[in-house]
């Protein structure tokens, strides 16, 4: 056993040889666009907990219908959506991150909606102001429903989530400057899952954010802490710089993965899991990125390509 061990720990992969799941995540939605019945929304709950937090919400039903249909979720879907989906972590208010919470909510239970400050602006001022959207919201224009409770996230402190034993801690992401996104690093117990919501590289974008989002995780991968990355793809490598509009190809993907294992330390990524998210489902865009990914995967990172509806753990 003690040679095993050592084995184990010389592959720089020991936290995905030896550690029980410690989440469940369920994708609602992955697409980057286009696809209105399958845009970016992801369940994520501690392993064995029916008590979900939804990371963005571009597509919910839909997703929990398919969710359903797999007996991933027990039905019916709209009791599902009701009671399982305890809150919303929204990275920022683009409407293929919000569309399924905003048309969902006349029969929505109440819920937090967790974001950065200027993404719950907008989510009360653009959306639920009676213009757009009932208000469904907890101010703004009258009468304010108050179905949802409208929770500011502040870099940096962790803020325990209402409802679930998770907690989460919140990174500014640079969405195409000068707009922001947000990744959300989730606990439960000593386990992580790091969410990223959309993002431009730190050279494209000529900021720092993703580098500091690395350093903070780098000592939880080596630790074998961080359980999953989830991170987006958008465009394949012939995508001109200028029409990135904040997003990341498979090269600058993995150029950022390069800098977390700089940080992480020798093989310290090896296996770790990579969900690739937000992929623009335009002609031969996704046959590209998953070759291109795979090409340029010299890390040896466990590349995961989400499905609707398909349960994932980690």
């Amino acid at each position: 056993m003690k040679k095993l061990l050592l084995l184990i720990l010389s592959s720089g992969c020991a936290w995905a040889a030896t550690a029980q799941p410690a989440f469940t995540v369920i994708p609602l939605g992955v697409k980057g666009g286009m696809t209105e019945n399958n845009l970016s929304a992801y369940l994520v709950a501690p392993a064995g907990s029916q008590s979900y937090v939804c990371l963005d919400a571009g597509t919910v039903y839909n997703g929990v219908e398919k969710a359903v249909a797999n007996k991933v979720l027990a039905g019916p879907v709209g009791e599902a959506v009701r009671t399982n989906i305890k809150a919303y972590l929204i990275s920022h208010a683009h409407l293929d991150h919000v569309a399924g919470l905003l048309l969902g909510a006349p029969d929505d239970a109440p819920k937090s909606i967790y974001g950065l400050p200027g993404c719950l602006a907008t989510i009360q001022n653009d959306y639920f102001n009676w213009r757009s959207w009932p208000n469904f919201g907890p101010g703004g224009t009258p009468p304010a429903l108050g179905k949802y409770q409208l929770w500011e996230l502040t870099p940096g402190p962790e803020m325990p989530l209402e409802n679930t034993s998770l907690s989460v801690q919140t990174f500014v992401l640079s969405h195409g400057r000068p707009f922001q996104s947000a990744a959300f690093l989730m606990r439960s117990g000593l386990s992580y899952l790091l969410y990223l919501g959309d993002t431009g590289a730190d050279a494209v974008e000529q900021t720092d954010n993703l580098r500091t989002l690395w350093q903070m995780v780098a000592p939880l991968v080596k630790a074998g802490q961080l359980k999953a990355i989830c991170i987006e793809a958008s465009y394949a490598n012939a995508q001109p710089e200028k029409q990135l509009f904040g997003h990341l190809t498979p090269a600058l993907l993995m150029r950022e993965m390069a800098v977390l294992s700089q940080l992480a330390g020798p093989g310290a990524v090896r296996g770790l899991p990579v969900v690739v998210t937000h992929i623009k489902p335009t002609a031969g865009n996704e046959e590209a990125i998953r070759r291109q990914l795979q090409e340029a995967n010299t890390l040896q990172l466990r590349l995961v390509f989400p499905e609707q509806g398909q349960r994932l753990d980690f």
